[in-house]
């Protein structure tokens, strides 16, 4: 079986897998966080290039503080925890999002493990913080207008150059748990040809059996691709 070289994930329902249990949403994301780390493993054991994870978008700030306050405690020490493993596998991590807004201890633990494991050649983990897909569009097309582009030189490939995800492939598979079924301004303009597997599982209850499950459907999928990006792929 051919895994995909870019995967994207949804990574949804920490607090309802706590309601469940009877803990608190705190506990929840604690939980989604173990699972961070689970499948940043797997994915590097398989071979996959990229892995990009959904870790807070822009409307997350509408959260409880307290919740939000926790996220970020999380990520900081996540952070502090898996900076010498994503070394020692050689893995790169990227933040695609405005990190400028983040408490000043989450940008310095993102800035520190952004240099340490900037060597990394063997996957890149990109942390999708404080993003909108809508916003890095605009963002995006405010580059191409600054930098006087003429208008015959726009094309979907000078525009893809100037997202946070200039240089890597686009994803091939777009994972989302928990039952809903929505991208929730997710890497809009780099999915327009992903597959995409949505499944009722809660984040931290997506195991290895669940993660190998979708990949096998995933690969069972024919795909067909239009012209993206400046280039033509082969189907139609």
């Amino acid at each position: 079986m051919s895994f995909p070289q870019h995967i994207a994930i949804i990574m949804d329902g920490n607090g309802r897998w706590a309601q469940r249990q009877g803990l608190s949403r705190s506990d929840g994301h604690r939980a989604g966080a173990e699972n961070v780390r689970r499948i940043v493993t797997h994915c590097r054991t398989l071979g996959v290039r990229h892995l990009t994870l959904y870790t807070f978008s822009r409307e997350n700030w509408n959260r409880p503080v307290a919740e939000v306050s926790t996220l970020f405690a999380l990520l900081v020490e996540f952070l502090g925890q898996e900076v010498p493993r994503l070394v020692e596998q050689e893995i790169a991590l990227r933040v695609l999002g405005d990190i400028e807004p983040l408490p000043l201890l989450s940008r310095t633990a993102l800035n520190h493990a952004l240099k340490r494991t900037a060597g990394g050649s063997k996957m890149t983990l990109n942390l999708a913080l404080n993003y909108s897909a809508r916003d890095e569009i605009v963002r995006a097309v405010r580059g191409l207008v600054r930098d006087g582009l003429p208008e015959d030189k726009i094309d979907a490939e000078s525009l893809s150059e100037r997202l946070y995800t200039a240089g890597q492939p686009d994803p091939d598979l777009v994972i989302r748990t928990s039952g809903e079924v929505r991208i929730s301004n997710f890497l809009l303009f780099q999915c327009a040809y992903s597959e995409y597997y949505f499944t009722d599982v809660l984040w931290p209850d997506f195991d290895t059996e669940e993660r190998e499950g979708a990949l096998k459907v995933s690969a069972t999928r024919g795909r067909r691709f239009g012209k993206t990006q400046g280039r033509m792929r082969d189907g139609g």
